[in-house]
């Protein structure tokens, strides 16, 4: 497996609901209707895969909530080769500080992110895998919102995930003052964003539309 990756003892935890519509990205349903928020899910989800696995940095594993059975989860083990696993239940940061122990007491520093991280790709991945490898303790990439959607750890630090009011815009706030007491040493990288409302959503389609445009551009100029 070393020879596979960039960093064999790490591990990207990829948090994932199952896409039931009127279930995930309600807040865009208004938008898109409920199963067309379901379907940009599944689009967000499948391309934060094909990056993490393409880029053969460390291992990558999906935690799925409720259950690993559903059949998108399925398709996902079969096409990108990543291992499920359960989710645990309770609050979000329960999830996660249970996500992050069992994989830290299993001998691997690892990062989490959500399944919808557009903003995340192999430049930050890879950065924030080296800080960890190199010996810093914790690493995080704030959002624009005011939370984060990345989070890596050295080692276990629960109460970072305690008593957080998550999906406000006090997360990052609470989350350094929380490292801060724990005597944790942290390194922030840019900021990100994910897709949650309709401003990122006309986010995520200027960006497409620019991405768009130039590679016409490119094609035109070769042609």
């Amino acid at each position: 497996m070393s020879d596979r990756y960039m960093f064999p003892h790490a591990r990207l935890l990829v948090f994932a609901k199952a896409p039931i519509p009127g279930q995930v990205k309600t807040r865009l349903a208004g938008r898109l209707g409920a199963c067309g928020a379901a379907n940009l899910y599944k689009k967000l989800l499948r391309h934060t895969l094909a990056i993490a696995v393409s880029a053969r940095l460390c291992p990558v594993e999906l935690w799925c909530a409720p259950q690993t059975r559903h059949g998108f989860f399925t398709v996902c083990r079969q096409k990108y080769g990543v291992r499920l696993r359960r989710q645990c239940n309770g609050g979000l940061g329960q999830r996660m500080n249970h996500a992050l122990n069992r994989t830290l007491t299993e001998g691997n520093h690892a990062v989490l992110i959500g399944g919808d991280c557009i903003s995340l790709g192999v430049i930050e991945l890879r950065d924030a895998l080296y800080r960890l490898a190199t010996g810093s303790e914790a690493v995080l990439v704030p959002a624009i919102d005011g939370g984060y959607v990345l989070v890596g750890l050295r080692r276990p630090c629960s109460r970072i995930f305690r008593g957080i009011a998550w999906g406000t815009a006090i997360v990052m706030v609470a989350t350094r003052r929380r490292l801060r007491r724990a005597g944790m040493e942290w390194i922030e990288l840019p900021l990100g964003w994910d897709v949650d409302t309709p401003a990122d959503l006309r986010r995520l389609r200027r960006i497409q539309a620019k991405d768009a445009a130039t590679s016409a551009s490119l094609k035109y100029s070769v042609v």
